[in-house]
């Protein structure tokens, strides 16, 4: 077991690669090591949209802090999922420490990108260099050519275009009748124009000399920034069923009597769901599921869904191989998910002018997300304030649904509270969930 400095011990990290494959040598460790250990529960976390290893683990150390003074006799083991994604640098994070790029941000707006954020993109896609460049140059010069703003769209379509044959194309969409999203296959200075109304909105934009309010790069920026998040959403799931799934496959065989517990933040939350995909048939090793802020479609579980009964969710009653409850988290201050998810994940048939910030109306809820309304069109799903999820105990089996506004509130444009969730309320629903005592 490798030191990690983390809070809590024992831990393991598990590290993918964007198509799936796991270290060999970080899960043979797992493997070797859990039954040693005398593990009886094991919690596994994924992040979302962090772009290194040492993020990802600053989250683990924070969130697993308090959980063993809330269990304290009970056996759990930690394991930290890494997968290549990442965040825009001027995003704050609730309880981390902020960067340099979201100071500068919060001083002076501007869509250029910062220098963390240009890295971030070539380390997240390290075969587009000249293509992060030509973005970042435009992002520079805001040109007032119409014609500028089309060729950032479709230097952003090129940016995170995968072969449509390979593993990350075939876990691209939540429900059966989706496929790429208006944003990348539309018209791209109307959703600049969308995307900075939106943002303008929130608070988060100014304008700039030459334009009128609000500035459009604003909304090309945040057009590159949801395009490497749908990039993201689709790499999750292919780690989620190529990955994580098999490993804890392996880990069942080998470790029988281990109780799994997926967690996952953000796409991370689709990540473990979509490892539910990749279990061998008929396997109960996972005891339950957390989603935190689960940025991934809230139809996802869905048999039918309700504007389309001939379709179903991706993930339709994979539910039902969770031995236990799949806990949705939720919460209204989550404006990342609230505002931004519906806009980029819509088909063009749904293309519609934003009249006001209340996207849920302009939009209906085709394009929800887990993370802000809770799982969708599932029958027999409960709901639940915080309050009443910590009182418990939670439903045995099923959906439920937890709405966390109570804690999940806190954090500035454009994301709100979407990463707001280091609470020991949070920690608690987690052991909730799985009968953890």
């Amino acid at each position: 077991m490798a030191d990690h400095g983390t809070s809590v011990t024992p831990y393991w990290e598990l590290a993918f690669d964007a198509d799936g494959d796991v270290d060999g040598r970080e899960r043979d460790r797992l493997l070797a090591e859990v039954t040693g250990h005398g593990v009886r529960d094991l919690i596994v976390f994924s992040h979302g949209w962090n772009n290194d290893r040492s993020g990802a683990t600053a989250l683990y150390r924070a969130f697993f802090a308090p959980i063993p003074k809330l269990a304290p006799k009970a056996r759990i083991g930690y394991v930290g999922v890494v997968w290549p994604s990442m965040r825009f640098s001027d995003e704050p994070i609730p309880d981390l420490p902020k960067s340099v790029a979201a100071v500068e941000a919060e001083a002076a707006p501007h869509p250029a990108l910062d220098k963390d954020t240009r890295q971030a993109l070539l380390r997240t896609f390290p075969d587009r260099t000249t293509v992060v460049e030509r973005i970042a140059g435009l992002l520079d010069r805001q040109p007032r050519e119409e014609a500028r703003l089309k060729e950032f769209g479709r230097l952003v379509r090129l940016l995170v275009e995968v072969a449509p044959d390979g593993p990350q194309a075939l876990c691209a969409t939540d429900t059966a009748e989706a496929g790429e999203p208006d944003m990348l296959c539309g018209d791209t200075v109307a959703a600049c124009d969308e995307f900075a109304q939106a943002l303008a909105a929130l608070g988060a934009s100014g304008g700039a000399e030459g334009f009128s309010l609000p500035n459009p790069w604003h909304g090309a920026r945040e057009l590159l920034r949801q395009a490497a998040y749908y990039a993201m959403k689709r790499r999750a799931g292919t780690v989620g069923e190529r990955g994580l799934g098999p490993v804890i496959g392996r880990l069942a065989s080998a470790a029988p009597d281990v109780r799994v517990h997926l967690v996952g933040h953000s796409f991370g939350g689709r990540l473990v769901s979509f490892a539910l995909r990749g279990l061998p048939e008929g396997m109960r090793a996972v005891k339950s599921v957390t989603l935190l802020q689960g940025a991934f479609s809230h139809y996802a579980f869905a048999a039918r869904l309700p504007h389309d009964p001939r379709a179903g969710g991706a993930l339709r009653d994979l539910h039902q191989r969770v031995d236990g409850p799949l806990v949705c988290c939720h919460s209204p201050h989550d404006s990342a998910l609230g505002t931004f998810y519906p806009l980029a994940s819509r088909m063009a048939d749904d293309a519609r002018s934003v009249a006001s910030l209340d996207i849920g109306r302009v939009l209906g809820p085709k394009w929800g997300a887990m993370g802000h309304d809770g799982v969708q069109a599932v029958p027999g799903t409960r709901a639940l304030t915080l309050a009443e999820a910590l009182a418990g105990p939670l439903p045995a089996s099923g959906c439920v649904n937890v709405d966390t506004a109570a804690v999940v509130r806190r954090g500035g444009p454009p994301a709100g509270a979407h990463s707001d969730i280091v609470h020991p309320e949070l920690a608690r629903v987690v052991l909730a969930a799985g009968r953890v005592t």
